[in-house]
């Protein structure tokens, strides 16, 4: 049995057992809009009980550059607030990590800003080795949201979330997973046949233990999870109407360095 569905920004298949999405915005570098997060969110909390587990994807070479940016001004003209595109991004990072079933993801080349809570709210990551991690946030005068704060600290520790944080500086993939954050590094050409397999396992696996180990580990893990999400949505939603934003977006948009206030 196979479903297709799609919404701007975001293809859907399902394949008997396994559900495949894939955040489909190449010409973008499969940057995120504010539907494309409500329609994520509402895929998560409302799987099919016939799905067994989820494959979350980039199209192209690309997992997720983040929020797009270039849609920000129509998303204002709609209406659509900071806090509301906050409680977007949180929810629809929370739906990956409270989803009933195993979720992968499979990253290439770029994954960046909520891209990079995107794929590490996934229960296994694997990438190419072309992939890297980048939470740029600071350079465009904002803070990391969508969990990163705790999803990173709880993957890898304090350290590396403050250096990704703080310096907003790539993190090849190889290193990322050296230091704890990824499942596997595997070369380009290896890494969809990896990722089908582990699919295809617990696609038949036993569904309420899976779903109880996922949960389980969760609770463990990100007990943090809550108040992070809650200050992130605080901090974010000054940061994203400050006078630092709009020069560092101005700059990103312009391709020149950004100069903040003093």
């Amino acid at each position: 049995m196979s479903d297709h569905d799609h919404t701007p920004g975001l293809t859907i298949v399902r394949d008997d057992r396994v559900l495949r999405v894939t955040i489909d915005n190449p010409g973008r570098k499969n940057a995120i809009g504010y539907d494309a997060m409500i329609a994520l969110g509402d895929t998560f909390e409302k799987l099919d009980p016939a799905v067994r587990v989820v494959v979350l994807t980039g199209a192209g070479g690309d997992f997720s550059t983040g929020a797009d940016l270039f849609a920000a001004a129509a998303e204002k003209d709609r209406g659509i607030t900071p806090e509301m595109t906050m409680d977007g991004a949180n929810r629809m990072v929370r739906s990956i990590i409270e989803a009933p079933v195993p979720v992968l993801s499979r990253i290439r080349g770029a994954t960046a800003g909520i891209g990079v809570a995107l794929a590490l709210s996934a229960d296994l990551t694997y990438a190419g080795e072309d992939a890297y991690l980048l939470q740029a946030f600071i350079n465009i005068g904002l803070m990391p949201d969508g969990g990163a704060s705790a999803l990173i600290a709880a993957a890898a520790g304090r350290s590396l979330a403050a250096e990704l944080a703080l310096l907003g500086e790539r993190l090849p993939a190889t290193e990322a997973y050296r230091r704890g954050l990824l499942t596997g590094v595997l070369p380009v050409d290896e890494l969809d046949a990896k990722v089908e397999a582990v699919a295809a396992k617990l696609a038949h696996g036993p569904r309420r233990a899976l779903e109880l180990t996922k949960s389980t580990l969760n609770r463990a893990a990100l007990s943090s999870l809550d108040e992070a999400l809650a200050a992130e949505k605080t901090g974010q939603s000054e940061l994203l109407g400050s006078a630092d934003f709009a020069e560092g977006a101005a700059a990103m948009l312009g391709k020149r360095k950004a100069v903040f206030a003093d």
